[in-house]
């Protein structure tokens, strides 16, 4: 059974369940299928908006996706959430890819 009919098993079980969506989207960028991908991490976000990981992937998608102008707003989404959540790890991640985006 590969990866991805693993994790969609789980979601069955547990469809709102944003570490199996997240990881679910990381799949599908892995295979090209990256339209999925953005309305998985935007469903994820969506839900659970403290779910910080997910900013940074759906920034970079977006950023593959040539929409610069979304990239730019998730990453600061991003980083207001990590910094409220004193995350600076994450902080740190996606400010250095906000600063790659917009210098």
């Amino acid at each position: 059974m590969d990866r991805i009919t693993r994790i969609q098993a789980f979601l069955e079980q547990n469809p709102k369940d944003s570490f199996l969506r997240h990881a679910l989207a990381l799949e599908y960028i892995k295979l090209g299928q990256l339209n999925d991908a953005k309305t998985l991490f935007l469903a994820v976000l969506s839900d659970n908006p403290d779910y910080i990981g997910s900013y940074y992937h759906l920034a970079k998608l977006l950023e593959t996706l040539e929409e610069r102008d979304a990239a730019i707003q998730w990453y600061e989404k991003g980083m207001e959430t990590a910094k409220k959540a004193g995350d600076t790890h994450a902080l740190n991640e996606l400010r250095a890819a906000y600063e790659d985006l917009i210098f």
